[in-house]
């Protein structure tokens, strides 16, 4: 297939929004991770609460995130011999783009357990929370 220059804008792009999705799940894995640290050491309603809504405003990103790294290897995948790997092979760049796609596969399946670990703490404290809010 021939990659036309808007095609090819449109090809990078999407590689580029690709690697920042992977980065956007896993350091929104990290942020969150250090806000529960903070929120086990003060242990109270304040920041749990806080932990919480932070974590429900940012599990938004993490699903975006890893939608678009769904999505958009679609098309990286088509067009990757094409527009990736002959672009780094013609530079001798193969083992560059491997430790590269090997970091990022890294990053998504951290991230992704970081986040199934984060929803747990988060069921527990919500439980903990509405334990201490009083019946009406």
């Amino acid at each position: 297939m021939q990659i036309t220059p808007g095609l090819g804008v449109a090809i990078m792009m999407n590689n580029y929004f690709h690697d920042v999705a992977t980065a956007l799940l896993a350091a929104s894995a990290f942020t969150l991770h250090a806000i529960v640290r903070v929120q086990a050491v003060r242990n109270d309603a304040a920041s749990t609460r806080f932990f919480i809504a932070t974590y429900d405003m940012m599990a938004k990103f993490f699903r975006f995130a890893l939608w678009w790294i769904i999505l958009g290897g679609i098309p990286r995948t088509i067009f990757f011999t094409s527009f990736e790997w002959n672009h780094f092979a013609d530079k001798l760049q193969i083992p560059a783009l491997m430790v590269k796609h090997a970091l990022m596969f890294v990053l998504v399946v951290w991230g992704i357990i970081a986040w199934r670990r984060l929803k747990r703490k988060v069921d527990t404290l919500r439980e903990s929370v509405q334990s201490t809010i009083p019946a009406l």
